[in-house]
C-alpha cells in the first residue's frame, strides 16, 4: 500500500490527509503541537482557526469564495464537512463554533484506519526519502524548516512581512478621467493605466493616509520595515511630498482627458494574464480595510471602483509557487516533495484548505502512475490553480484570495441585432458561477 507523509496538520494538511486515506492511501500526518506550540496557536487540536471564524460567502451563484464552498463539497472536503456540522448564525455568512469545528477535524483524523498522527516537529525539508511528503505548514512555519526550504529553492527567503497592494477589478475603472500609457511611452501602452490627481487632490490624499486608521500588530507580527517596501502611509508620513517623488510622481506621462498636467499619477498594474485585475502600484498599506475603501475611492477614476483584494502587511510564509511548482504543486527540483495551503501563496482559510484538497488529489493519482486531471480553467478550483503557476505575477508575486476576477471572461450575449452585450454586475457573476458548475460535473465525472 502507497504511503504519504504530511507535514503540518491546519487546514491545508488535514484536508490532504483526509483526501489521501479516503483514496486508499496510508498517511503518517505529523504536527509539532503539543510538543512545540507557536505565538499564534492555543489549541492542541488540528486545523486550528486562529484569526476569524467567518468562512464568508457561501452563496455559489453570486460570490466567488461560495462557488469553492460548493466545489470542495461536492469532491468530500472534511473542512466544509465540519464547517457545515458546526455553523454558527452569521447571516450570509459561513461561521462556525471555532472549538467544535477543530475538535471534529481532529476526531474524524485520528480514527481514520489510515491515517497515523505523529505529534513532532520536522526541522528539515525530506529530499531524499522515498516516501512522498506534502508540505503544508502554512504562514507560521517554524523557523529551522522555513530555513530548510530556503536552502532548497536556492537560498530565497521565505519568512518575511509581505506587503501586499491593493487590487481592483478593471471594469470598475472610470476611463473618462483615467488612461492607459507607461511612462515615456516605454514597453506596451497597456502595461500602466494612470490616474491624476490635482495639487489640492494630492495634499488632501497625503493628509487623510496620516490620518487613516491602523492596524495594530500582534507582537509576534511587529514588522521591520525595509525603504523598498514602505508603507505607503509611512512613506507619506516621511514628508507631504515624498510619494509625489515615489509612486505617485507624475514624469512622463501626458493626460489624453485633460490639458492641465497632472501634479501627481497613481498608476495600476495588470495583476493577472487575463487583464481583468489591477494593482495599485506602491500602495502596500497597513491601513485598515474600511479605510481603504474609503481613502483610495477618493483617487480620481476610482470613485467607484470594486476591490478584489485589499492591502496588508503581515508576517507570512511562502514560496514563489510559478517559478518552482510544477502544474501538479510538486518541487521542481525534488518532485517527491509537494507544497500545499498558505505556503504556495494562496490567501484564506478556504482558499488554503483547496489547495491541500488538490494536493491530496493529486499525490494519489501520481503515486498510481496516473497523470492527475486538473480542475477546468473556468473552476474556482481551477482558478486557484492557475493563480500558483501565473508567470506574469512572478516578481511581483503575492498571495491571492479567491475572486471573481481570476476567472476567464464570459462570452458576450449575441442580441437580435447582432450586437454583443457583455454581461456585467450580478449577471455576469451568475454565468460565471454556472458555467463552473457545468465544468465541474464534467470534471467530476473524468475523475470517477
Amino acid at each position: 500500500m502507497h504511503q504519504v507523509n504530511v507535514i503540518g496538520a491546519g487546514l491545508a494538511g488535514s484536508e490532504a490527509a483526509w483526501q489521501l486515506a479516503n483514496r486508499g492511501i496510508k498517511v503518517n500526518l505529523y504536527d509539532m503541537k503539543p510538543h512545540k506550540m507557536s505565538k499564534a496557536h492555543h489549541s492542541t487540536d488540528f486545523a486550528e482557526l486562529v484569526c476569524s471564524n467567518s468562512f464568508r460567502s457561501s452563496d455559489s451563484d453570486a460570490n466567488a469564495v461560495g462557488l469553492l464552498h460548493y466545489e470542495m463539497r461536492k469532491l468530500g472536503s472534511l473542512i466544509m464537512e465540519s464547517a457545515d456540522i458546526n455553523k454558527v448564525p452569521a447571516g450570509g455568512a459561513l461561521a462556525v463554533d471555532r472549538q467544535r469545528f477543530s475538535s471534529y477535524i481532529t476526531d474524524k483524523l485520528k480514527s481514520h484506519p489510515l491515517i497515523t498522527i505523529k505529534e513532532e516537529e520536522i526541522t528539515t525539508l525530506p529530499l531524499n526519502q522515498e516516501t512522498p511528503t506534502i508540505i503544508a505548514t502554512g504562514p507560521l512555519t517554524s523557523d529551522s524548516l522555513a530555513h530548510s526550504i530556503s536552502e532548497a529553492i536556492g537560498g530565497e527567503k521565505l519568512s518575511f512581512y509581505d506587503a501586499i497592494a491593493p487590487v481592483v477589478y478593471k471594469d470598475s475603472i472610470d476611463f473618462t478621467k483615467a488612461w492607459y500609457q507607461s511612462r515615456y511611452d516605454k514597453g506596451d501602452k497597456f502595461d500602466y493605466i494612470n490616474c491624476p490627481l490635482t495639487k489640492e487632490e494630492y495634499y488632501s490624499f497625503v493628509e487623510e493616509l496620516i490620518n487613516g486608521e491602523k492596524v495594530e500588530f500582534h507582537d509576534f507580527e511587529k514588522p521591520t520595515y525595509f525603504d523598498g517596501c514602505l508603507p505607503i502611509e509611512v512613506m507619506a508620513e516621511r514628508g507631504s511630498d515624498t510619494l509625489m517623488y515615489g509612486p505617485l510622481k507624475p514624469v512622463g506621462l501626458t493626460n489624453p482627458n485633460s490639458d492641465v498636467k497632472p501634479y501627481a499619477v497613481v498608476q495600476l498594474r495588470q495583476d493577472n494574464k487575463e487583464d481583468t485585475l489591477r494593482n495599485l502600484v506602491g500602495f502596500q498599506t497597513k491601513l485598515k480595510h474600511s479605510e481603504q475603501v474609503r481613502i483610495f475611492k477618493k483617487i480620481p477614476g476610482l470613485e467607484n471602483a470594486v476591490f478584489a483584494r485589499l492591502g496588508g502587511i503581515h508576517k507570512n510564509t511562502f514560496i514563489k509557487s510559478p517559478i518552482l511548482l510544477d502544474g501538479f504543486l510538486r518541487l521542481k527540483s525534488s518532485p517527491n516533495i509537494m507544497f500545499a495551503g498558505q505556503i504556495t501563496g494562496t490567501e484564506g482559510y478556504i482558499e488554503s484548505t483547496s489547495i491541500g484538497l488538490l494536493a491530496g488529489l493529486f499525490m494519489s493519482y501520481l503515486l498510481n502512475n496516473q497523470t492527475p486531471p486538473t480542475p477546468p480553467r473556468d473552476t474556482a478550483l481551477g482558478c486557484q490553480l492557475a493563480h500558483l503557476q501565473d508567470d506574469t505575477s512572478i516578481n511581483n508575486y503575492q498571495p491571492m484570495n479567491i475572486n471573481f476576477g481570476l476567472f476567464p471572461e464570459v462570452e458576450p450575449i449575441i442580441t437580435a441585432q447582432g450586437k454583443k452585450r457583455y454581461l456585467k454586475g450580478a449577471d455576469k457573476k451568475k454565468a460565471i458561477t454556472q458555467r463552473a458548475k457545468q465544468s465541474l460535473d464534467r470534471w467530476l465525472d473524468e475523475l470517477k
